[in-house]
């Protein structure tokens, strides 16, 4: 974990007696997929859609050349750089999370650099998500695991990617995993991340499935 990320984590209030929602941003809380493919349209390429990966996805609409890694990550960077405070909510996130609110503490575990930091945070205020955020780099286990260690309530995660799931399975294996993936197109690419508590795309079932767990252990 970054010293960056640490420090941000060291200067949130974490009430160990309350239950903890770890969330990600992108697919979770955020439509990423949608509108990065409207850039890419914008800038002369397309997403093919063939696997649950952006590079050897990513094509030259004239000739239909596959960018390489580092092609893509560029673009990636401008896309980061123009529409960071532009995306849009994934339907009723933020009222759920509003709802949820009452019963668990919120934090937003976003892998973002450093830089985007305050554009994340707009754009998700911009939405009414006014929840402490923390931009990481990098596998998220750590950052799960340093957010909730003295945490005596139930902890859960949702992340859209199943490796971030296993770092957290990894490094935290008491926090109750959500695999939450809103993009249909995207959704359909990838089975249920293994040590995955449940496998969902929309926040009414996520809403529901988190607050009979609370319910049950009498939160």
């Amino acid at each position: 974990m970054l010293d960056s990320t640490l420090s941000q984590i060291t200067a949130i209030s974490v009430d160990p007696n309350r239950a903890l929602i770890i969330s990600d941003a992108d697919e979770v809380l955020l439509t990423f997929m949608s509108q990065f493919e409207n850039f890419l349209t914008s800038k002369g390429y397309y997403f093919d859609w063939s696997s649950f990966r952006l590079t050897g996805n990513v094509h030259r609409t004239d000739d239909d050349y596959t960018l390489s890694q580092d092609e893509v990550f560029n673009l990636l960077k401008s896309f980061f750089d123009q529409e960071t405070r532009n995306l849009n909510e994934v339907p009723g996130a933020s009222a759920a999370l509003e709802r949820l609110s009452s019963r668990a503490q919120i934090v937003i575990l976003s892998n973002v650099g450093e830089e985007y930091y305050e554009a994340r945070k707009q754009c998700l205020e911009g939405h009414g998500m006014h929840y402490p955020l923390v931009a990481n780099r990098g596998e998220k286990g750590p950052a799960v695991q340093k957010l909730a260690k003295e945490v005596k309530a139930p902890v859960f995660f949702l992340d859209d990617s199943p490796s971030n799931i296993q770092s957290v399975f990894e490094h935290a294996d008491f926090v109750r995993c959500i695999h939450f993936v809103h993009d249909p197109r995207l959704s359909k690419l990838v089975e249920k991340a293994p040590n995955s508590c449940y496998r969902l795309d929309d926040w009414k079932t996520a809403e529901m499935a988190i607050g009979n767990e609370l319910a049950e252990l009498g939160y």
